[in-house]
């Protein structure tokens, strides 16, 4: 986390679980992601999480979200 104009920037994106629960998930942490056939996403800290979303929904949805991000400055 990053702090500008005083507030706490996160780098989170909501993603769905295989049995539906939507959470959020902190995309600096994503090593890789994967699809066979379902969608599993690593992270640098060692977690894995299975979701609904395919690979290419969960890379777009970190690329909207730094982009927004990136836009402020």
């Amino acid at each position: 986390m990053e702090r500008k104009h005083g507030k706490k920037e996160r780098t989170m994106i909501v993603v769905t679980k295989l049995k539906g629960e939507r959470f959020v998930l902190n995309c600096d942490l994503i090593e890789t992601i994967s699809e066979n056939p379902d969608t599993t996403i690593s992270l640098t800290n060692g977690d894995l999480y299975i979701v609904r979303e395919s690979m290419q929904e969960v890379i777009d949805k970190t690329i909207d979200f730094k982009r927004k991000i990136y836009q402020r400055f």
